[in-house]
């Protein structure tokens, strides 16, 4: 095979699959069923045109055979008068008259056998584009019906285009979605262990945390011990004591202070009944 024949089976190839995959077969119904309707109204034209023909050639066989009557009765009287010669030279006008006659006959049987056959024919092709039409209507609802099925089946499958773009961005934000999750999660870790820094001021240091919770632990145990001591249930702690000012005496409270007056009178010196208040420093 040579390469130009390769070349021309390709194309044409090409061009058949493309073809193919453009043509809708409800509009290739619809244009055969319009040639079928053109082609009918030829044939119905011919049988007018046909039937016309043989009008005429009616017509013109009635004018002749009232010409030949015409000259029958002339030759009768010219016979008559005793005018012979006259009566012979109509009698040969009407015989020239009687041949075109036969003629015109043969023609108009002729002309009627056409119009029969085209008239048969008009009634045969009528009948056949009418079962087109119909076939092609059921042919027609039947594809779109298969059409609508398909779609909706692509649809629930997922494989059509429009459907196919939608899972496309649905998958895209997904990826995007668990992208930033694992991100986010990892960027905690990183706090978490230190590895970067929180300028929010709030470290993620596990050590870090954990020294702060002891710290606050034992400063609300400090609190407790001195609340305890204002009130009377216990000495107070030796660190509250430091953390106090000097100077300042806590006032006893309203209620317990004549129980406490004679228990710690001898007991403690001037410079120990003084009570620093939470959070003051020396």
């Amino acid at each position: 095979m040579s390469v130009m024949k390769r070349l021309s089976m390709i194309f044409k190839s090409k061009a058949n699959k493309a073809l193919d995959k453009m043509e809708d077969p409800r509009e290739t119904l619809d244009y055969s069923y319009q040639r079928q309707l053109e082609l009918l109204q030829k044939v119905r034209r011919g049988v007018a045109d046909v039937a016309t023909s043989r009008k005429r050639v009616e017509l013109q066989i009635n004018q002749l055979q009232q010409q030949s009557s015409k000259l029958e009765d002339q030759g009768r009287k010219a016979l008559s008068v005793g005018r012979e010669d006259l009566a012979r030279e109509a009698l040969s006008r009407r015989s020239g008259l009687q041949g075109q006659i036969a003629d015109l006959q043969v023609q108009h049987n002729n002309l009627q056998g056409e119009e029969e056959k085209l008239t048969l024919a008009s009634q045969r092709l009528q009948t056949k584009v009418d079962s087109f039409r119909h076939k092609k209507e059921t042919i027609k609802a039947t594809y779109t019906a298969a059409e609508a099925q398909t779609r909706i089946n692509e649809a629930f499958s997922g494989i059509s285009e429009e459907m196919g773009d939608v899972g496309l961005a649905i998958q895209r934000a997904e990826d995007k979605t668990a992208q930033m999750q694992a991100r986010a999660g990892a960027i905690d870790e990183l706090l978490a262990s230190g590895a970067l820094d929180d300028f929010s001021g709030q470290r993620g240091d596990d050590i870090q945390a954990e020294l702060d919770r002891m710290g606050g632990g034992r400063d609300v145990e400090l609190e407790l011990a001195r609340m305890k001591a204002e009130l009377g249930q216990g000495p107070a702690p030796q660190d509250a004591i430091e953390a106090g000012r000097p100077g300042q005496q806590q006032a006893p409270h309203p209620q317990q202070a004549p129980q406490q007056a004679p228990q710690q009178a001898p007991q403690q010196s001037p410079q120990t009944q003084q009570y620093p208040r939470p959070g003051e420093g020396l």
